[in-house]
């Protein structure tokens, strides 16, 4: 395994400008997310790690070697796409093998690694079918088990999850989660799903229009998000925003909103300047109290209850503008009540209005 370095990479399209400047480091044997919405780089990024995409400037290292002018076959990596890209006249033993009998592997290298890679994977009883014979998810294990039997330094994985159904994404996170654990191989993973970058990987980035907004653990950017672009991309359901008044006092925070409520935090260290900002609020860091709670709760009208079982979803009308709030307590309400809604300060979000 090794390390991947990017240094001043970007990259354009004639006048467009998709990839801005970007420098990052990924250690070794780490499993890191580049997530963001369509259109935003990372696929492209992959693709320029990979060397399938030439860079318009800049670097990339992969095991502190520059390997701009390498071929993808010279970078020693394995590349997982969304199509499973198998050959169908093969069984799965074949499939896996393919690349080590291009390379020159003798049969017995062969054999071994493939036995060895599909005990991983759970593979060994389907060896000798072909993918026709294969559910979905048995042939993206394959199309992984084909990178992984080429012991590569890095594996990228451009969206290999989006093709299934929503509970076989589910089991297929849970069989990279355990790869990683198996196999502790750098592995730079490319999803527009937030939820599939925060249950898999060590450290998630977080892209927007070329440029990396933040990168960090998936508890840091869920607690700690730098803007409200990543405070509104992590999370599910979605953080809320409300306009409001910043004046702080001392270590105190009074925060208005254009109705006139308020709410009182603890200062934070990098909150922004007084005046216009954005409240954010997470809906699951908002609650249904019986009684209003002078600097601590808002008044909201119910306007949609949406049951889910364990919880119910509502949208609810704040300030004059529309929130959702997650209520974990099942409280009995009906559409047009009027509601108290406790905010914990301690979960407050404050971003610039700008």
């Amino acid at each position: 395994m090794a390390s991947v370095e990017l240094v001043n990479l970007s990259k354009s399209f004639g006048s467009v400008e998709v990839l801005k400047n970007l420098t990052l480091k990924i250690e070794e044997g780490e499993f890191v997310a580049l997530v963001g919405p369509s259109g935003c780089g990372k696929s492209t990024l992959l693709r320029i790690i990979a060397g399938l995409e030439e860079e318009s400037s800049g670097d990339v290292l992969i095991g502190g070697e520059f390997v701009n002018d390498l071929t993808p076959k010279e970078r020693n990596i394995a590349m997982v796409f969304q199509s499973y890209a198998l050959y169908p006249h093969m069984n799965v033993a074949q499939n896996m093998g393919f690349n080590l009998r291009i390379s020159g592997f003798s049969k017995q290298e062969i054999k071994a690694r493939v036995q060895e890679t599909a005990e991983i994977l759970d593979l060994v009883h389907l060896l000798d079918r072909k993918p026709s014979q294969l559910s979905g998810g048995q042939r993206q294990r394959v199309a992984m088990g084909r990178a992984l039997v080429r012991n590569p330094d890095a594996f990228l994985f451009d969206e290999p999850l989006s093709n299934l159904d929503a509970k076989l994404r589910v089991q297929m996170r849970e069989e990279i989660k355990r790869l990683h654990h198996k196999v502790r191989t750098t592995k730079i993973y490319v999803t527009h799903d937030q939820i599939e970058a925060m249950t898999l990987a060590d450290r998630v980035v977080i892209l927007n229009e070329g440029v990396i907004q933040q990168v960090g653990t998936p508890t840091e950017l869920y607690q700690n998000p730098a803007n409200a672009f990543v405070a509104g991309f992590i999370g599910s359901p979605a953080m809320n925003f409300l306009p409001a008044t910043l004046k702080t006092k001392g270590e105190a925070a009074r925060i208005e909103l254009e109705d006139g409520s308020v709410l009182i935090a603890d200062r934070k260290a990098h909150q922004p300047k007084d005046g216009k900002v954005l409240l954010g609020l997470r809906p699951e860091h908002m609650s249904l109290s019986p009684n209003a709670i002078p600097d601590h709760s808002v008044r909201a009208r119910v306007d949609l209850i949406e049951p889910t079982g364990a919880q119910n979803h509502l949208r609810v009308r704040v300030a004059g503008k529309s929130a959702t709030v997650v209520d974990n307590t099942l409280t009995p309400v009906e559409l047009g009540q009027l509601v108290n809604l406790q905010i914990d300060p301690a979960k407050i979000h404050m971003f610039s209005n700008h």
